[in-house]
């Protein structure tokens, strides 16, 4: 009775016959031959070929002990019958004897004796150390025993191989894999040589070894306990052969690979065994940093992606995409994560390139950072194989891949969170990686041409997307619009092109955007950093006399500065990843994609960049751009604003158009964006792109604004918009971001202002867009005159601080009190600095424009306005206040007093000739002052500021002004009481351009309704929205107003001849009295 088979034989058996019934699919340019079972027992060979002189018996001998054929894995030639009257020594020696003397005639038996013994390194005799060729050679005592007992041929063969392969795999020094592996690699190259010399008999022996191994391979990996006694390893006993170059004896070679997977369609087992494999892998070099020895892994599975079974089994691994992984744990916890955490950003790794950063000169941070720059860029290409391989193993695969991708960019939002809690969220390395990754995949299909931008489906984002944008911003909608337009779902499939132009848009947002992002953010904690520790070393002297607190007090400070340094250290790792020419410009090719994308979709026929694009663009905004994701701008504008800034040198002509289109497009039809510091960005990037740089006078974008005619057209008008707008943001800051803002308008206006075209633009505006035009001057007057008052503010503070500071009362000073007086100091500097800044850019601005368009900016509307804001700035400069502005180091602010009453004389000067001006100056009564201007030539003659001819022209001015002023007096008091309904309502000034406001019927001066509406733009007197050019001029008042002043004057005039006609008369009488008296 046997005996009960255990669990483990029967899970051992089952394997075991799966493998030994089913021979496994040869490579593709292997030859279908039949099985070695299949084959007759006695060899057929060709009538030319002796047959060996062996007899056959009646029945094939059976050799008890072996389980293996009992179960069916021989499946091979049954062993062939000898005469049992031959011993073993004889039959030894006649193998022998066919090894060494070659002249000897080999019979197929003996071929296959010695063939099996060289591939499995095994002898059945003893005292047989090693082969003819010198290779140890391993005896396997008990299948000689069994051929002994059983009296056959002391010969291998395919019948008694698996038994053969078990005794040995058992007994080797080397694990059971190891031993198979390097059967493997010489069974291989033995069915390679076979297999060219057309001999189908040794062809069959040879394969069926072949197959034989492989199950035993397979075997030793996942049966090592069970079948050969060993310890089952803690991990795959392949990742050590996977991390070897395949073409090492120890290397899992081609052949290896492509036999193993070949057989995933009938064998779960050899699934199980790669795909193990793999996963061990991934988790090993999950504890590596780019310190260790990484590159192996990397190596291995960009070898192993290279055959698709295999990757649609690891892509099909519970590991490859986890459910419910988290953020912080994805780039650990996945197959692939592991992979893409290896970056120069990693702690270890950014403390070792850049260790005592605050020591290091610039030579040694460069060289530092372009060796970080090369081993990055090496790794990132690497894992662009690796999932392109991926990608294009067939469409599952694919699918899976998106959704790896999808799922690292989804589980990843907080990384654009005002404040990031690292812990939360992928590392920065990692998701730089990811991003750089999809910008590879999008290459393909980003031709110049842009031949395939209609592939890019928006309806893609209604086609339950892979990204989530439920909860981001959008462009122009709010949430309940947002998802009213969503939920209605689009048919049809999503292409890939969309898939990844999506992907990757996500990926900037979360990847390499919100690495800029957190550098601004590190680079202010650093300043607050260095700060802190300075305000400490600063109170060391406190501790001096107690030892123990001294340590204390050191050992915190320490403490700081390890903290500092590794800060700092780790910016200079992000500088050195970011500024990579190769990535940026791969990143701003992709940008570049999307801004023609985004303008084809806003285009009135939506065939950009077929047709040009027309501004500006239609009213009716398509619900499907109101409604996406702020950040398909705002990453463009980020990408530009970082590129311009820091890398200017990479952007080409070609670029350069598309960015100032964009830029323009959405300056000029602002109400496309709903966020003004979105677009305030937009302007952002014009302004860097204005920087001089070497070479190039006007920065990268300079040329491009001056020649490009799609900005000659739109530019000025956009920009001058913009500043209108930036007056209100509605944030809380608005009030100090408009200046900003407008600063660097001024820039790209300076850059232009050369061009004839733009100041031909500008006296458009005031011509056919008065309203507009006017708008814009009085915020630039308005402008001038708060930012100097600001600064001049600022100085007195200034003035007042640090003589206290250096007094002998500043001195006596509490430190708590000082130091509350020191940054009292610091912050009026630091605001007298911003705000001189842009009085000197607006006064420069201004000065600019009245020098080009003189006729404009003494409209009406403008020139009263104009007059009384140079008349105060020059009481300011030279009048009583000008003592107030004596403060130490003037230029550390950007003051040069001197120089801004020059800039400022040269407004007056461009409007010399206008009469209206001369007239508004005389009219100010409350900062013209005649001995102001007399006080400036004084300045001017001794610091030589102006030219002779210059300050004959500013005296010529001057006596206009006087005289202007003396005639309107006279004017005033000839005219006398005026009629009530000739006074503008407001001001109680006579009117000269009345006009009717269309709503309340009121009647008012031109002049004064146009200040008004420029502050608010409703009806004074019934608060109905009113626009300038709403109103309508009253020609009927007008008249009566001209005729009653002409009456006045006529009047006037008689009045005047009357008395002069008296004073004549009595001039005569008293002269008559006179000569009468002498006489």
């Amino acid at each position: 009775m046997s005996e009960p088979i255990s669990e483990q034989d029967k899970i051992r058996n089952k394997r075991l016959a799966k493998l030994g019934n089913a021979p496994s699919k040869q490579a593709a340019d292997a030859p279908s031959d039949p099985p070695i079972s299949s084959l007759p027992a006695q060899p057929i060979l060709s009538s030319s070929t002796p047959q060996p002189s062996i007899q056959s018996s009646a029945q094939p001998v059976e050799i008890s002990q072996n389980p293996f054929q009992q179960l069916g894995l021989g499946n091979a030639t049954p062993l062939h019958p000898t005469q049992s009257n031959i011993r073993t020594e004889a039959r030894v020696a006649k193998s022998h004897e066919a090894e060494a003397n070659p002249a000897v005639k080999e019979t197929l038996e003996e071929w296959e004796h010695k063939t099996l013994s060289s591939i499995f390194r095994l002898t059945l005799d003893e005292s047989r150390e090693q082969d003819f060729l010198g290779h140890k050679l391993q005896y396997v005592p008990g299948v000689a025993q069994e051929l002994q007992e059983q009296d056959m041929p002391m010969l291998l063969n395919l019948t008694i191989l698996e038994q053969a392969i078990l005794e040995a795999a058992s007994n080797t020094i080397e694990t059971p894999f190891q031993y198979m592996l390097g059967c493997w690699k010489r069974v291989s190259k033995q069915y390679r040589t076979v297999r060219t010399k057309n001999d189908e008999q040794k062809l069959s022996i040879v394969r069926e070894a072949r197959r034989i191994c492989m199950s035993y391979c397979i075997f030793a990996v996942t049966m090592a306990d069970t079948m050969f006694g060993r310890d089952t390893p803690s991990s795959s006993p392949l990742v050590h052969h996977l991390l070897i170059n395949p073409d090492d004896d120890h290397g899992l070679c081609h052949d290896f690979l492509q036999e193993i997977t070949s057989r995933f369609a009938e064998d779960e087992t050899a699934v199980e065994v790669m795909v193990t494999a793999v996963e061990h892998l991934s988790r090993q070099l999950a504890q590596s940093t780019m310190n260790d020895n990484y590159k192996p892994y990397v190596l291995a599975l960009r070898h192993l992606v290279r055959y698709p079974a295999l990757v649609s089994a690891i892509t099909q691994s519970p590991l490859f995409l986890p459910d419910n992984t988290e953020a912080g744990a994805f780039e650990v916890e996945t197959l692939l994560g592991p992979f893409f955490q290896l970056s120069p950003l990693q702690a270890s790794v950014t403390n070792q390139y850049f260790s005592s950063p605050k020591t290091r000169d610039n030579a040694y941070i460069t060289q530092s950072q372009n060796a970080l720059r090369m081993t990055l860029r090496t790794h990132q290409q690497e894992l662009f194989d690796i999932v392109n391989h991926i990608v294009k193993t067939a469409k599952e695969p694919r699918e899976r891949m998106l959704d790896w991708f999808a799922r690292c960019i989804n589980i990843n939002h907080k990384r654009r969170a005002l404040q990031v809690d690292k812990k939360t969220v992928s590392s920065d390395g990692f998701m730089i990686n990811v991003t750089v990754c999809l910008d590879q995949l999008c290459e393909p299909f980003m031709d110049a041409a842009f031949s395939k931008i209609d592939r890019i489906e928006v309806d893609y984002l209604r086609r339950n997307p892979r990204i989530e944008i439920k909860d981001e911003t959008k462009l122009n909608a709010d949430q309940s619009m947002s998802d009213e337009f969503y939920s209605q779902v689009q048919s049809g499939q999503n292409n890939f092109i969309s898939e990844i132009f999506f992907l990757t848009l996500a990926g900037h947002h979360y990847g390499t955007e919100a690495v800029h992002q957190s550098l601004s953010q590190l680079e202010k904690e650093l300043k607050y950093m260095e700060k802190h520790i300075a305000a400490l070393e600063a109170d060391r002297e406190k501790f001096v006399n107690n030892q123990a607190q001294l340590t204390m007090f050191d050992r915190a400070v320490a403490k700081h500065k390890a903290n500092l340094d590794r800060a700092l250290s780790y910016k200079l790792a992000v500088q050195g990843v970011l500024l990579d020419d190769l990535t940026q410009t791969r990143s701003m090719q992709f940008m570049r994609y999307v801004i023609v994308w985004l303008m084809r979709l806003v285009s009135a026929d939506h065939e950009f960049p077929r047709r040009p694009l027309q501004l500006p663009l239609p009213e009716e905004q398509l619900e499907v751009f109101r409604c996406l994701p702020e950040y398909f701008i705002e990453d463009v504008v980020d990408n530009f604003k970082f590129i311009t800034r820091n890398m200017p040198q990479i952007i080409t002509t070609t670029q350069s158009d598309e960015i100032v289109m964009l830029c323009v497009t959405f300056l000029r039809s602002s109400a496309y964006i709903k966020n003004p510091y979105l677009k305030a960005g937009v302007v952002t990037i014009l302004f860097y792109g204005t920087w001089p740089l070497y070479g190039r006078g006007k920065g990268v974008l300079g040329d491009i604004l001056n020649n490009l005619p799609f900005a000659n057209e739109h530019l000025l008008h956009a920009l001058m918009n913009f500043y209108i707008e930036v007056e209100n943001t509605g944030a809380h800051t608005q009030f100090y971001d408009k200046f900003n803002i407008r600063y660097e308008i001024f820039q790209i206006i300076k850059c232009v202002w050369s061009n004839a075209i733009y100041r031909d633009r500008l006296s458009r505006e005031a011509t056919v867009n008065l309203d507009f035009f006017v708008r814009f001057v009085n915020l630039l007057l308005n402008d001038v005159t708060f930012v100097l008052d600001e600064s001049l503010s600022a100085f007195v503070k200034i003035y007042d601080l640090q003589n206290l500071l250096e007094s002998p009362e500043g001195a006596a000073l509490e430190p708590s009190e000082r130091a509350d007086k020191e940054s009292a100091l610091s912050d009026a500097e630091g605001k007298a600095k911003s705000y001189m800044q842009l009085t000197n850019e607006t006064v420069a601005m201004l000065k600019l424009f009245t020098s080009a368009l003189a006729e404009s900016f003494t409209r009406p509307e403008i020139v009263q306005r104009l007059a009384d804001m140079l008349d105060y700035n020059l009481d300011t400069l030279v009048g009583p206040k000008s003592s107030q502005l004596m403060v130490r180091k003037k230029e550390e602010y950007g003051f040069n007093p001197r120089t801004l009453l020059s800039e400022i004389t040269d407004v007056y000067l461009n409007l010399a000739d206008k009469e209206n001006f001369i007239l508004a100056v005389a009219r100010d009564g409350r900062s013209y002052k005649a001995e102001n201007f007399e006080k400036a030539t004084s300045i001017f003659q001794r610091w030589s500021l102006k030219s002779a001819e210059e300050i004959q022209s500013w005296k010529d001015l001057n006596e206009k002004f006087r005289k202007a002023k003396e005639s309107d007096d006279q004017l005033e008091e000839d005219l006398g009481e005026i009629p009530d309904e000739f006074l503008d309502p407001l001001l109680a000034t006579l009117m000269t351009d009345p006009v009717t406001l269309p709503t309340s019927k009121t009647v008012m001066d031109r002049t004064s309704i146009t200040q008004y509406l420029l502050s608010d733009g409703r009806d004074p007197w019934n608060r109905a929205p009113l626009q300038l050019s709403d109103v309508i001029p009253n020609l009927e008042m007008k008249e009566k107003i001209e005729a009653w002043k002409a009456e006045r004057m006529q009047q006037i005039r008689a009045e005047k001849a009357a008395a002069a006609a008296t004073t004549e008369i009595t001039v005569e009488d008293t002269a008559m009295d006179t000569a009468m008296d002498t006489s």
